[in-house]
């Protein structure tokens, strides 16, 4: 990949790329270290990319394969989740604590949560991402909806999705 090119992609990318890394591992630290080695995979790739879209969507999931791999390491440890929430430089409060509850989802309803919500996926997108079926991403996404409910009345919290960060998204 040409340097031009490499620039553009890292700077057009990086926070997709740190978002959805920190969505599965719940520590910057980590999240960091996976969206560099992303990127320097990247670097060394020989793949030809046909649009933004097509090298957009490599990224993501290289992303996700890098994140996984990070669980199978021995030394790999969870970070408590009020450190995240606390590490978290959000501009309201409410939306601190929605995103803490969304991280306190299993993974296999809060991915898709981030990846809908937080930024903006479709659910075919989603499913060509995770590599399941749109209808099985419909379906984690109504379940992680009402886990989140049920988080978020069990905390007393009166929040509507918008009020939370979440964007209100007709369904599909």
């Amino acid at each position: 990949m040409e340097e031009q090119a490499f620039r553009q992609a890292v700077e057009d990318h990086r926070d997709v790329v740190f978002r959805i890394a920190l969505t599965y591992l719940r520590d910057r630290a980590d999240a960091d270290d996976v969206a560099q080695d992303v990127f320097l995979k990247l670097l060394k790739s020989d793949t030809h990319f046909e649009s933004w879209e097509h090298l957009r969507r490599w990224l993501i999931r290289v992303t996700i394969n890098e994140c996984k791999s990070l669980f199978r390491k021995p030394w790999r440890r969870v970070e408590d989740i009020e450190n995240l929430a606390d590490s978290l430089s959000t501009a309201q409060e409410e939306t601190k604590a929605v995103l803490s509850d969304v991280m306190r989802l299993p993974e296999r309803f809060r991915v898709p949560i981030m990846l809908y919500y937080y930024l903006g996926f479709s659910t075919s997108e989603i499913a060509e991402l995770l590599h399941v079926p749109a209808a099985t991403v419909r379906t984690r996404l109504a379940r992680g909806r009402s886990k989140l409910k049920f988080i978020l009345e069990e905390g007393d919290r009166e929040i509507q999705p918008d009020q939370a960060g979440l964007r209100v998204r007709p369904s599909r």
